[in-house]
């Protein structure tokens, strides 16, 4: 008494009302998606009475069911192979609900144990089971429970509609529900199991691949005695895969789940379900390695934490979060020490680090790459802190910046060296105390960006491990000319993009000076003639020699460009100065790029050509590393912590290139 009607559309045409009619009878022109209803449906269950369910398969109304999923549902709807049955839920003719029904997954570990089955019992008897794929409560349909109401009736017309159209009655049904939009409640409130998560893979070809979003298993039993049917008995799930690692003393000190790792981490190496397995452990293996760096096995283990903790898929990927995920809120402090002030040997680490990357990448047509990476950071007190040009935001703001030397080659690329740079201010007596507070080492002074690159350039080539005849760098470095003279002196061949406004000349100017021209001081300082002109403006001269040229083998294909080689002249102080190739690159996109490099006359066109394709690496390495391994998301203030962290960045970095080469070279991680 006194409930009133809900609002609905979709009426029959004259008849005032719903029609309760079979929907599909004389019904055509509702059926055009262009003229769905989309005016609110508001009221509570009781008021929709009586609510139809039909199976929409080969029928007139299957193109809406098809559109309004497609339209509608967060995961939209492509063609569904194998068995299926798509179902709507009706208010006269107008859609509420919608779901689709399909073949049970081959392999889910929470179901399999709940069930009990062996692999043949599964082999045989998975046809009867039914995996609810999709559930829609279309967006303007606002009634109380009528999802869950919508699931029960589903289910007792597909008992009905399944053996009907395939011939075989179903036992049970399952579902998933991804927790990062959806908490499951349709399927609780209908009485549905929870079972658990999968473990995050996804059926890839005749594999599975790790995507790294574990989902909500549900299941519900249509004969309560179908493991008497199929002649088993439940068995527990399998523990999650953990890694223990215990200290002298025989306590266990680190949970590694091997199931966390980053999707992003993982997803290029292309990681199966066996391989994740074994990745963790792998991670200890490799961990293992480094071990002459740390003096003891708390240090070694918080090295592995906060390695894993990189790589995880968590959020922030600071020492907090880190902490907190593997060793526990009382640890947390432990593992800041670890990074600001354990007695460790960092520089150790990094000999051992260089020497594992030089094994996996050395290569005679290497090239050493220089490039700086800024970090947007608040306030004032983390060391190196300052306002500054951020080429990641495009502006001046207060960041850090680290000049970085990185080794691309053939066989894959990493991060070799870095250090922080710090500003001028920085060195005044008014950060004093700041400096001493972060840690800064006393005999440090101030370098320019360029310095630094330098004296990184001379240590690596000290160590002997990183053979190049090229340097390259990106026009923050390569428009410097005291940069690329001091590159030269080292040995180095340098390829340095410069801007487009550079000054070259292009043939052997004269030195002359003007006549005068009876105003003014006569002149007296010589000037070239011809006047040099911008690298824009070369590139642009129809006389420039192009030569369209395969680069590269890139993910996406081959690199392909247009290239040209010129020697020309440089332009310093508007004289001529010494003799260089410019290489002009033309992308299909019709983007240039120029480069100057002290290459000799006769060094190899291709060689050159090809080079220019090796600088973005250490671009690509610092997109990873901050997405993906957590590069900026450290809350270190002090020197040492700053370039410890880093260093496990490189770490990280190193492992999943392992990980990649294994993969590549056998199909498979090298598995004890």
């Amino acid at each position: 008494m006194g409930r009133s009607k809900p609002e609905l559309g979709g009426m029959a045409a004259g008849s005032g009302r719903l029609c309760p009619r079979a929907p599909w009878r004389g019904s055509v022109l509702l059926l055009d998606p262009t003229t769905v209803d989309t005016a609110p449906v508001i009221g509570s269950l009781a008021d929709l009475e009586p609510i139809t369910v039909v199976a929409v398969d080969d029928t007139p109304w299957e193109p809406l069911w098809n559109h309004l999923m497609r339209t509608y549902h967060y995961l939209g709807h492509k063609k569904m192979p194998g068995c299926q049955m798509k179902q709507m839920a009706l208010c006269g003719n107008r859609p509420l609900v919608l779901a689709a029904w399909r073949a049970a997954a081959l392999k889910l570990e929470a179901r399999d144990a709940f069930i009990g089955w062996t692999p043949e019992q599964r082999k045989q008897f998975l046809p009867q089971v039914a995996s609810n794929c999709r559930l829609l409560v279309l967006p303007w349909v606002k009634v109380p429970n009528l999802a869950s109401y919508a699931l029960a009736r589903f289910i007792e017309a597909l008992k009905r509609d399944w053996p009907a159209k395939y011939g075989r009655p179903l036992l049970l049904l399952e579902t998933y529900v991804d927790p990062r939009y959806f908490t499951g409640t349709v399927y609780r409130a209908a009485n549905w199991i929870f079972l658990g998560q999968t473990r995050g893979f996804t059926k890839r070809g005749r594999g599975y691949l790790y995507h790294g979003h574990p989902k909500e298993v549900y299941v519900y039993p249509l004969e309560p005695d179908f493991r008497n049917i199929i002649g088993c008995q439940r068995r527990p799930p399998r523990p999650p895969h953990r890694r223990h690692l215990t200290t002298n003393g025989g306590r266990a000190t680190v949970v590694l789940p091997s199931t966390d790792f980053s999707p992003a981490v993982v997803k290029e190496a292309g990681v199966t379900e066996e391989d994740l397995e074994f990745l963790a452990e792998e991670l200890v293996r490799f961990r293992d390695s480094f071990r002459a760096a740390f003096n003891r096995p708390a240090q070694r283990d918080h090295a592995l934490v906060y390695l894993k903790g990189l790589m995880s898929d968590l959020e922030a990927k600071s020492v907090e979060p880190i902490a907190l995920r593997y060793l526990g809120r009382r640890r947390v402090r432990r593992l800041q020490s670890f990074l600001k002030d354990s007695p460790w040997n960092e520089g150790k680490l990094l000999d051992l680090y260089q020497a594992r990357l030089h094994g996996h990448l050395r290569h005679e047509r290497a090239v050493l790459t220089v490039d700086s990476s800024e970090f947007p950071k608040k306030g004032k007190e983390s060391v190196g802190v300052a306002r500054q040009y951020c080429g990641r935001l495009g502006k001046v703001e207060n960041c850090q910046s680290g000049v970085f030397v990185g080794y691309s080659s053939p066989k894959g690329y990493g991060l070799v060296s870095c250090r922080l740079y710090m500003p001028e201010r920085w060195f005044t007596p008014e950060y004093a105390e700041r400096r001493q507070k972060c840690g800064v080492p006393e005999g440090l002074t101030f370098q320019t960006k360029a310095e630094i690159a330098l004296e990184l350039l001379r240590q690596v080539r000290a160590s002997g491990r990183f053979p190049a005849r090229f340097v390259a760098c990106d026009a923050a470095f390569g428009r410097d000319p005291a940069f690329r003279d001091a590159v030269a002196t080292e040995g180095y061949w340098y390829l340095a993009r410069v801007p487009s406004d550079t000054l070259v000349f292009t043939e052997p100017p004269r030195l002359e000076v003007p006549p005068y021209r009876g105003r003014g001081c006569p002149p007296c300082k010589a000037r070239p003639s011809p006047p040099p002109r911008t690298v824009a403006e070369v590139a642009a001269d129809p006389g420039t020699p192009w030569c369209l040229m395969t680069l590269a083998e890139g993910a996406k294909g081959p690199i392909v460009a247009e290239v040209a080689r010129l020697r020309v002249i440089e332009s310093r102080g508007g004289l001529p100065a010494q003799e260089v190739w410019l290489i002009i690159r033309r992308d299909p996109d019709g983007n240039h790029q120029y480069w100057l490099s002290n290459a000799p006359p006769e060094a190899p066109f291709r060689e050159m050509a090809c080079a220019t394709t090796l600088r973005w690496p250490i671009e690509q390495s610092f997109q990873e590393g901050k997405s993906e391994l957590g590069m900026d998301h450290y809350e270190l203030r002090s020197w040492r912590g700053w370039h410890r962290h880093m260093l496990f960045v490189f770490l990280a970095m190193l492992f999943l290139l392992e990980v990649r080469l294994a993969l590549a070279k056998k199909g498979a991680l090298p598995h004890d």
